[in-house]
């Protein structure tokens, strides 16, 4: 094992490295489902029955859900019952209703002592599911020894069956007498329900019981099947300043004292430096901190006072807890500034009865709610929300986001073990707005045909879809962790507007094992602008609101924010019913994406040098045409030189008619599809495994420590060479400064003295003349050309930097 794990060296491996290529195919495939978006005209809902009905039920969901297939659905809506008879010897009867449709069937709450018992519970059958000819409505009493009784049923012929599809109203339900056993009819007992054929854009249809989800057990494992709206928490930045503090009363007078301010905001603990100056009893600090608060603001801020009486160890002098509604909110930086405050700090003591005495220690504080700033709770490269947290300062939208979750295929089995294949569902993330599709349960190619609309307010933004197998239906106390299977990003500014795009995205999954294709997802996507001058005026403005600008936060400081702000929409959204659980939060978010990574520097690195490659282009057709590669080409260029130059007024002129000319050149080469995440780029198809372990450890590591020393030892061969390309870029600006610096004299001399005689030279001759001369001089033929580096070459490279000052 040892020698697998030893140390490389920084070796940046481009695709002709030395480890081949894997043979899956990580690209986007474009596809044309029968989507009523991209026909016309529009057509029928394949499956339900061919009349009149039926096609204008297909021309309403084409005009509403015009993104997805629209789905068949049997909708069964048990509302209540009423005068049902007795089956016990006690009088009494525990009724519930079966609905049985072929082989599935769903159940209601068992209502124990109720002879006119209420549900209103919806039932839905996937066209799918569709086994049988004969709808059974059952209702039933519930049996101590174990069993059901039989009160009475229904049966319903599909056939028959109505076909709504919204904006319809509601069906009306019906009253309904139960059938025996042997099919008469009761004297007791009434059921009242509507059964109809409708689709997915259904009002019921987020709510329903779905014969998809036929296999979960329990009614928290039923919830976490269906389909729900999250909404984040509204953050907001808290700004405290712990200015100073007076008569401080210390527990020990026989020692100087050592005072502190310790602020906590919920999980959120920030401490100031010792007061100066050192021993007072009034000390000042003059620090300033920023939490993030979520509303509503029910946590308060506590501020506490310690003593510092050795090591790791604080003596609390005294505290005060204060609502943030005491915080003065603020929503731009031209608001009236914000006055510090003084408070009474409370003794701190064990017995919470004893009085308060008239005597108090204060402290200054300076507190205001920043609510003119956006909480960053995602990385900025793939942000979905720039507004700022105060609505009064917010932008109006410029444009609607659709996108409709159409499926997936060959999806790797994440419950093998327990003889299943996958319970997959979608979770989309833009802005505040978070949606979760149902659970389609115990397949590798599931259908959710399901779509979902944003308002945009900016176009540079970037959309989250990731999927998750869902671990809590065969889970017994709800703890299981939903599985990760893959995650897809599209960024706005990407899209054409009012084209839809309809693609299978590649699921990828990036393991200790290495890269692996986890599936596919269906997508289709639409982006439609409302308010084309206002999205055209947003590429002149910045990209956060302007408190950003005005009021900067430090780098460091924004990324704990960030951290703190992901937590907080983490736990917010884990408490929702049905959850939203932490894990798929923490991966929508990318929670751990500031994490040191070999791939990640290595990437990066492929991405500044890429950056290069136009230059080194320019660099390669200049070194062609002055090396008389091509004899027509270099005396074309002579000539554009000339004239050029005989008339300068054309220069900028032809620089910008050159960049129109090429933008319309490449028009024809557009990206078809939007950009997806590069594999390549990525450096993700190409890494040792021993650096994708590296990568998935914890912080802080809990591999052994030979393992963690050879990782160690890497490292530091990798930040040597960052040091040396570091250092070199700092000593050819140095030597840039020392031309007029005197740190050599000589040097500075001789450069002093060209620069008077250029100067001279060019106040008596032409502009033009020198230029002529110049250029030719540049482009003269090779055998009029010496090997050696030129003359300006040597002086520079002869400077003095810093580095021999280094220790």
């Amino acid at each position: 094992m040892k020698g697998a794990m030893q140390p490389r060296p920084f070796m940046m491996h481009g695709p002709g490295g030395p480890m081949a290529p894997p043979q899956q195919q990580f690209g986007l495939t474009e596809t044309r489902p029968p989507l009523a978006a991209m026909l016309r005209p529009r057509f029928n809902i394949p499956g339900l029955n061919p009349s009149a009905a039926a096609a204008s039920a297909a021309g309403k969901i084409s005009s509403t859900y015009d993104l997805v297939e629209p789905m068949r659905f049997l909708y069964v809506h048990v509302v209540k019952a009423r005068d049902l008879p007795a089956v016990s010897p006690t009088g009494s009867i525990d009724p519930f209703v079966e609905v049985k449709l072929g082989n599935f069937k769903g159940t209601t709450a068992v209502l124990a002592g109720h002879h006119s018992p209420s549900w209103h519970q919806v039932f839905a059958f996937s066209a799918t599911h569709l086994q049988s000819h004969l709808l059974e409505v059952a209702v039933k009493a519930k049996d101590l020894a174990g069993g059901d009784d039989m009160v009475g049923r229904i049966g319903f012929d599909l056939s028959e069956v109505p076909v709504r599809v919204p904006p319809d109203s509601p069906l009306a339900p019906q009253w309904y007498r139960l059938d025996g056993k042997r099919g008469e009819k009761l004297h007791h007992g009434e059921i009242m329900l509507s059964v109809w054929l409708g689709t997915q854009a259904d009002e019921a249809f987020p709510e329903a019981w779905h014969s998809d989800a036929h296999g979960a057990a329990g009614p928290s494992a039923v919830a976490s099947t269906r389909a729900k709206v999250y909404f984040s928490p509204k953050l907001v930045y808290l700004r405290v300043a712990a200015i100073g503090a007076q008569d401080l009363v210390p527990h020990d007078t026989s020692r100087p004292m050592n005072a502190s301010v310790k602020l906590q905001l919920a999980g959120q603990v920030r401490r100031t430096r010792p007061g100066g100056p050192p021993g007072s009893p009034n000390p000042m600090w003059n620090e300033e901190f920023m939490f993030v608060a979520s509303e509503p603001f029910d946590e308060p801020l506590l501020v506490t006072v310690e003593d510092r009486v050795g090591p790791g160890r604080d003596e609390p002098l005294g505290r005060i807890m204060l609502p943030l509604n005491a915080a003065m909110p603020r929503h731009d930086h031209f608001g009236k500034p914000v006055e510090p405050r003084w408070y009474s700090l409370a003794r701190p003591s064990d017995d919470g009865e004893k009085k308060e005495g008239k005597f108090a220690s204060k402290i200054q504080l300076r507190m205001s709610l920043d609510f003119g700033y956006h909480v960053l709770d995602e990385s900025t490269y793939y942000s979905s929300d720039l507004q700022p947290s105060s609505k009064h300062t917010r932008k109006p939208s410029i444009g609607i986001l659709e996108v409709g979750v159409l499926g997936a295929r060959n999806l790797i089995p994440m419950k093998a073990k327990d003889g299943r294949s996958t319970d997959a569902y979608c979770v989309a993330k833009y802005g505040p707005k978070w949606v979760r599709t149902r659970t389609i349960m115990n397949t590798l190619n599931p259908q959710w045909n399901e779509q979902y609309t944003w308002e945009v307010f900016d176009p540079c933004t970037v959309i989250t879809v990731v999927v998750f197998d869902n671990s809590q239906i065969g889970s017994k106390n709800g703890d299981a962790r939903d599985e990760s299977i893959g995650k897809v990003r599209i960024r706005l500014s990407t899209l054409e507007t009012d084209r839809v795009y309809t693609h299978f995205y590649p699921l990828l999954a990036l393991k200790p094992s290495g890269l692996k294709k986890t599936g596919e997802l269906h997508l289709a996507v639409r982006f439609t602008c409302t308010a084309w001058v206002n999205m055209m005026a947003m590429y002149g403005r910045p990209l956060l609101p302007k408190m950003h600008y005005s009021q900067p936060i430090s780098v460091m400081q924004l990324d704990y924010l960030r951290h703190q702000a992901m937590q907080i929409v983490s736990a917010r959204l884990s408490r929702a019913e049905p959850p939203l659980r932490r894990e798929v939060v923490e991966y929508t978010l990318d929670v751990g994406s500031h994490m040191f990574s070999l791939r990640r520097s290595k990437a990066n690195f492929y991405r500044i040098t890429s950056l290069f490659c136009g230059f080194a282009s320019m660099a390669k057709w200049y070194d062609g045409i002055r090396s008389w590669r091509n004899p027509i080409t270099t005396m074309l260029v002579h000539m554009l030189f000339l004239i050029l130059i005989c008339y300068p007024e054309l220069i900028l002129p032809t620089i910008f008619l050159y960049m129109f000319m090429i933008g319309l050149w490449n028009y024809r080469f557009r990206s078809r599809h939007p950009p997806h995440m590069d594999t390549k780029l990525s450096q993700a198809e190409f890494t040792h495994p021993d650096e994708l372990d590296e990568e998935f450890d914890t912080f802080p590591s809990n591999r052994p420590a030979d393992i963690v020393r050879l990782r160690y030892d890497r490292l530091r061969s990798v930040g040597g060479r960052v040091q040396t390309v570091v250092g070199d870029l700092a000593t050819q600006g140095e030597r840039a400064h020392a031309l007029l610096s005197w740190r050599d004299p000589r040097a500075t001399a001789i450069f002093i003295f060209l620069s008077l005689v250029v100067a001279i030279v060019l106040y008596v001759t032409p502009f033009q003349v020198l230029l002529v001369i110049t250029m030719l001089y540049l482009l003269r033929h090779p055998r009029f050309r010496s090997r050696m580096p030129s003359v300006p070459f040597n002086f520079y490279r002869r400077l003095p930097a810093k580095s021999d000052s280094l220790i």
